[in-house]
């Protein structure tokens, strides 16, 4: 055992006093980076929440404000145009999403199979409408599903239907094929998230199915499906979270054709993100009144969100 000398001690008080020195201004530097973190989150996200809500209590008419309290979101039980965007919205979300994701969990389940050849083509071939762009994608189907469009010839040439199709000109086929675009672009992209969770799925459990005599039916809904619980529910959530944001292909679909000032055949392709930006920019500007319409779109997906949470039985 070591002797324990007067020298000894004063460099072991040195050493951890270097130790502590060392420390503190680790820590230092540590809080100085959180620091900056912090400020960023501060000024471009929790001081735009707050305002935003600030600014839902207010009426303004150009920039002259005045404080109205909760009358912003008691307005919007009369408001019909509301109404609308908010009955388009749902409709979008309640046909369109389950569909979408549906299909891309199918795709996904058949693109796993390792039997099937060049199946990198078709997962790439699949995923690619998700990174096309939004305006070149919509100009696209609006040719193609116009009156005299590639659909309508070859729906004809078929015998399919005697009559063209009025895609853009009549609210139930309008929300139809802004339907079909949107399923289009994002199915591939959903059916990435699958795919990843189908790798981490062991094979064995579908051989020992086999074994047992399941038909690939059986093991799409008791192995594919549960297995992918926590996928599908972030898919459905960030599929929710889209859907009520939905901006683009409305007004991408409406500006320019013959729908003229409304958005789509009679408001049919107006939803909620439309009409904030329709109060912003288009009618007399009222900041305020957008920002109580922005903030029913928050409780919305908060509410639906936890629903999803909930039927999917996760407890956290």
């Amino acid at each position: 055992m070591a002797e324990i000398t007067p020298n000894s001690l004063k460099k072991n008080t040195k050493f951890f006093k270097r130790n502590k020195s060392f420390e503190r201004s680790l820590n230092i530097y540590g809080w100085i980076f959180v620091s900056i973190a912090v400020i960023l989150l501060a000024i471009f996200l929790f001081y735009p929440i707050v305002n935003s809500l600030i600014l839902s209590t207010m009426s303004s008419k150009g920039i002259v404000q005045k404080f109205v309290g909760l009358n912003n979101y008691k307005k919007l039980f009369h408001d019909e145009v509301f109404l609308t965007g908010l009955k388009n919205t749902f409709i979008f979300f309640i046909i369109q999403v389950p569909i979408m994701l549906l299909l891309a969990l199918i795709l996904a389940a058949i693109l796993n199979d390792k039997t099937i050849k060049f199946r990198g083509v078709f997962r790439t071939g699949i995923f690619l409408p998700a990174v096309t762009s939004l305006v070149a994608y919509t100009i696209l189907f609006k040719m193609m599903f116009s009156l005299d469009g590639f659909i309508n010839k070859g729906l004809l040439s078929m015998h399919i239907i005697k009559n063209p199709i009025p895609w853009l000109m009549d609210p139930f086929w309008a929300r139809v094929t802004v339907m079909i675009a949107m399923t289009w672009r994002w199915t591939g992209y959903n059916m990435v998230f699958y795919l990843s969770g189908l790798q981490n799925v062991p094979d064995e459990l579908y051989e020992a199915a086999d074994i047992d005599g399941a038909s690939k039916m059986q093991q799409f809904f008791h192995i594919t499906i549960p297995m992918l619980k926590p996928i599908i529910v972030f898919t459905s959530v960030m599929s929710t979270i889209g859907t009520l944001q939905l901006f683009d292909e409305p007004m991408n679909f409406s500006q320019g054709g013959v729908t003229g000032a409304t958005i789509g055949p009679g408001n049919s392709l107006l939803t909620m993100s439309v009409y904030i930006y329709n109060l912003c920019f288009k009618y007399m500007p009222n900041f305020g009144y957008a920002a109580a319409v922005s903030y029913v779109i928050v409780f919305l997906v908060a509410i639906l969100s936890i629903i999803q949470f909930k039927v999917a039985g996760d407890k956290k």
